[in-house]
């Protein structure tokens, strides 16, 4: 069960550093302003990204959120990852960065799983 901790905790450690954290302090700078722009989204999206991923990024990382709070966090970075993926093909084609939310969607489903399977473990020794 060590083991299985310690992989959550990286995995979803690593969702809230580069999904909560950089984005409530890197989103209004004038580089992610053009990187907006740039997939041709309306400015205002930014903002809403990075409001959706704080809180995402929180109710990961905190002990206390409810199961199912956690299920549509999870949901909408999976969603918000394979969107990016998409927006970055159309606009730029298949280059190394287009796979960069690739990445993200394994570390997501790594930290998924062993949410799952830490509750799963938890629930049974109760």
């Amino acid at each position: 069960m060590k083991k299985d901790k310690i992989i959550f905790w990286i995995t979803t450690s690593i969702i809230f550093l580069f999904e909560g954290v950089m984005p409530a302090l890197t989103s209004q700078t004038e580089m992610a302003k053009e990187g907006i722009r740039h997939l041709g989204y309306p400015e205002y999206f930014g903002v809403m990204f990075m409001v959706f991923k704080v809180l995402g990024a929180l109710a990961l990382i905190l002990p206390q959120i409810p199961v199912r709070i956690k299920e549509w966090a999870y949901a909408g970075f999976a969603i918000d990852f394979i969107s990016a993926f998409v927006s970055l093909w159309a606009v730029d084609g298949l280059k190394p960065m287009t796979f960069f939310p690739i990445v993200f969607i394994g570390i997501l489903v790594l930290s998924y799983v062993y949410y799952h399977k830490i509750n799963k473990q938890e629930n049974y020794n109760n």
